[in-house]
């Protein structure tokens, strides 16, 4: 009787200890696959706290502008900073643009670009007086996008893409256009456009060429865009 007690017990003592070991066997490879896991994840709270990257330039606050819409109405467009601005002159310098009236030099030119207008509108246009009938010159080569009479605002007025089609130059307050002008027309730097006049909104008692410069969106409208300005690009 008691060899029998003995060999349960010693048996009972066998299969705790085998099942000890199981645990113990168990937890160790637990913590190894910790370990192996731990060392080949990434700091996530690291990649969180990372800072952004900085902005290529720090835009001023919008400015609500109008220049005249497709249909002859107000278009709303929004200048952006100044390091954009700058940037965008120096490309157009670089092109060498023509002065866009025939016999108006440098010393004629007067920054008019942040003259006030009616409804606390921006001029955002560099305005060349010359006498009515003086030729008005593409200032690129490009090609006539739109020709357009808005009674209200510029009159007679020729939209032209630059050969990127990225910038477009608006001419206004014309007389009237060059003979066979069309839209879809390619024009080279220098070539007779139009006319100096005082139609739209311009006085009758003061011709000039409205000279504008805008850099269209990637829609690319005519009738919209950044302004900027001429007077640095031609000075």
């Amino acid at each position: 009787m008691r060899r029998f007690e003995r060999r349960r017990r010693d048996r009972v003592l066998g299969a705790l200890t085998v099942i000890g070991l199981s645990f113990a066997l168990g937890a160790l490879a637990d913590a190894a696959l910790t370990w192996r896991l731990h060392e080949s994840t990434p700091d996530t709270a690291a990649l969180v706290r990372a800072p952004d990257p900085e902005p290529a330039h720090d835009p001023s606050e919008p400015i609500a502008v109008e220049r005249p819409g497709e249909n002859g109405e107000p278009a709303t467009v929004a200048t952006t900073g100044s390091v954009a601005h700058e940037e965008a002159v120096e490309w157009l310098r670089e092109r060498d643009l023509k002065i866009p009236v025939e016999g108006a030099n440098r010393d004629d030119l007067r920054d008019t670009f942040a003259d006030g207008r009616g409804s606390g509108r921006a001029h955002e246009a560099l305005d060349i007086m010359a006498p009515r009938n003086t030729p008005v010159l593409a200032a690129d080569d490009g090609v006539i996008a739109k020709l357009f009479n808005s009674q209200g605002g510029g009159g007679t007025t020729i939209y032209q893409f630059d050969p990127t089609e990225t910038y477009c130059y608006y001419y206004a307050h014309l007389d009237r256009y060059a003979p066979g002008l069309q839209e879809g027309q390619r024009v080279r730097r220098g070539d007779v456009i139009g006319y100096v006049g005082s139609t739209g909104n311009a006085s009758p008692n003061a011709p000039h060429l409205h000279f504008a410069i805008f850099r269209m969106g990637i829609e690319r409208q005519w009738w919209k865009g950044e302004p900027i300005s001429p007077y640095p690009v031609l000075k």
